[in-house]
């Protein structure tokens, strides 16, 4: 948002930045992990042909959802970049039912009464930000920008809450392996093949060409441009382990409510750092936040009191 407010204009590299920070994450493979022997991806063969057969057909199946997820990961960015171009705030307020509807059909999602309520409140704070951000746009979009960022605003929803439910189909289908290292391998695959992408639509589009004239032209300096890069492909890539750490422990529709919970709460650090007023819709936006925030966490409470009560029964029993 604040590159294209200060004076960015390429949507090929406000794409591409969240997407290239994901070398620093090969810093993370120093880390050394456990490894547990008894729980690998292949099983055994008694025959090294068939093991080696096994391994080859895993790897491929591997190699396609790394290359399929990456090709959506990229549309989905540039989907998120055009919109935010035109859009002022692009605030997915939508995701959080597209994520719902692709969990229901590939990870089985079950919605009680506190989730579903959940959702809704998440989803009506998230909303009622975009209309209020909306209205105070200083920016003059016509009609069919408008349109356009609009549609693309729908479309990035979609996709992201279309790749929360498949990064999580994947790992328990497919890699059923949850450890660290299967995080990083996910995150530089994927990052890896986007960026690959983005980069040909840079060049091919030329917009590389006028890079160096926008960076002259930002109204907050040549550092200023750097570091709002630099600051934007860093946060990403953390963001994203923190999303795919969540997918694993819980859902991947959790990981999304999370999200969505810290919305509202931008305008009160905003309004904290930067001296922003802060209104009624934001205290109200707020207000449904938390609500559904704690509507989802009384679910997970009542889960877990029903399975304690279970082991119990069946320890009782025995």
């Amino acid at each position: 948002m604040l590159y294209y407010n200060k004076g960015g204009n390429s949507k090929w590299l406000a794409t591409l930045v969240p997407l290239v920070g994901f070398p620093i994450l090969l810093l993370l493979y120093v880390i050394p992990t456990s490894r547990n022997p008894s729980s690998p991806h292949i099983e055994a063969h008694p025959l090294p042909q068939a093991q080696s057969q096994s391994q080859s057909f895993f790897l491929k199946r591997l190699a396609f959802v790394y290359l399929s997820i990456g090709i959506i990961l990229a549309l989905d960015c540039y989907l998120y970049s055009l919109g935010l171009l035109y859009l002022p705030s692009l605030v997915c307020s939508s995701q959080l039912a597209f994520n719902a509807l692709f969990s229901s059909f590939l990870n089985a999602q079950k919605f009680t009464p506190c989730i579903t309520n959940s959702l809704v409140l998440l989803t009506i704070s998230s909303t009622l930000l975009v209309f209020q951000l909306n209205s105070q746009n200083p920016k003059r979009v016509s009609k069919a920008k408008y349109a356009l960022g609009f549609v693309c605003t729908i479309g990035a929803s979609a996709g992201s809450g279309l790749l929360l439910s498949l990064t999580q189909l994947c790992f328990r289908r497919i890699i059923k392996k949850e450890t660290f290292r299967a995080v990083l391998d996910m995150l530089v695959c994927q990052s890896l093949v986007a960026s690959a992408i983005i980069v040909v639509g840079l060049f091919g589009s030329g917009e590389w060409e006028h890079l160096g004239r926008e960076m002259d032209g930002y109204e907050l300096g040549k550092v200023s441009y750097v570091m709002n890069l630099v600051g934007i492909a860093i946060a990403c890539k953390a963001f994203r382990i923190g999303m795919m750490g969540l997918i694993l422990d819980m859902s991947s529709l959790f990981s999304n409510s999370i999200s969505a919970v810290g919305l509202p709460i931008v305008p009160i650090l905003a309004a904290v750092f930067f001296g922003e007023r802060m209104d009624g819709v934001k205290v109200m936006a707020m207000i449904l936040a938390i609500w559904g925030f704690v509507s989802y966490v009384y679910q997970h409470y009542l889960d877990d009191a029903k399975l304690k009560s279970q082991r119990n029964s069946v320890g009782g029993d025995e």
